[in-house]
């Protein structure tokens, strides 16, 4: 595609995608319309990047579709002076949008393929305010730090509160929760030091986080 293309693409996305799918924070929609999705999408996909679909990655991974970004973004709502944590960097595409809305963002993936992939990514664009880390997450990271924003972008079979204690007061936790076929996206928003409000946002799927626990049965 060529760059007035992917443009256009990108306006379609915004409007068609993100608009309609009740996503009206205007620092989301104008962080998601700046940032050029086309170059974190692997080549092969790259005509793709900007359509209302799940982008395969490696080790059958994949980029969330741009309005589930969009609602989990605009869910989560970083502040400029706040701290954010991703749970699984991938191409570095979330990262980003986390690291032009947030003071700075750490972003934790078990590949370290994607994390070197994302570091050259997040380089071409010149966002600098951002630690990558290579390690397990499955069960949270606690790296000594507390986080006003967490994105974990790979599903839990079960919600457990490994990244819960990970959270400020009054911080704020996304993730997708359930097995295939059903699967929701929920806040967790923590309102004391053992508190913690749970919303749920919207119904969607996504792979499962590699590692995430299984302690039950689940029949479809």
């Amino acid at each position: 595609m060529t760059d007035v293309n992917l443009a256009t693409a990108r306006d379609n996305m915004v409007e068609q995608q993100l608009r309609t799918w009740e996503i009206l924070n205007e620092r989301v929609l104008e962080v998601m319309h700046r940032m050029p999705r086309d170059r974190f999408t692997p080549s092969a996909f790259a005509n793709l990047a900007y359509a209302d679909m799940q982008v395969p990655i490696d080790h059958d991974q994949v980029m969330l579709e741009p309005k589930v970004v969009g609602r989990l973004l605009q869910a989560l709502d970083p502040q400029p002076n706040e701290r954010a944590l991703e749970i699984g960097t991938g191409t570095g595409y979330l990262t980003a949008c986390l690291g032009e809305m947030a003071a700075d963002v750490t972003s934790v993936d078990l590949y370290p393929e994607f994390t070197e992939l994302a570091a050259s990514n997040l380089k071409k664009q010149a966002i600098e305010n951002n630690r990558l880390e290579t390690g397990d997450a499955a069960l949270g990271w606690d790296d000594g730090r507390r986080y006003d924003v967490i994105a974990v972008t790979g599903s839990l079979p079960e919600l457990h509160q490994g990244f819960h204690r990970s959270l400020t007061q009054g911080g704020r936790l996304c993730l997708i929760v359930g097995q295939p076929p059903i699967m929701e996206a929920v806040l967790i928003t923590r309102v004391g030091e053992d508190q913690w409000a749970r919303e749920s946002l919207f119904d969607t799927s996504a792979p499962a986080l590699v590692g995430a626990p299984v302690t039950r049965s689940f029949a479809v």
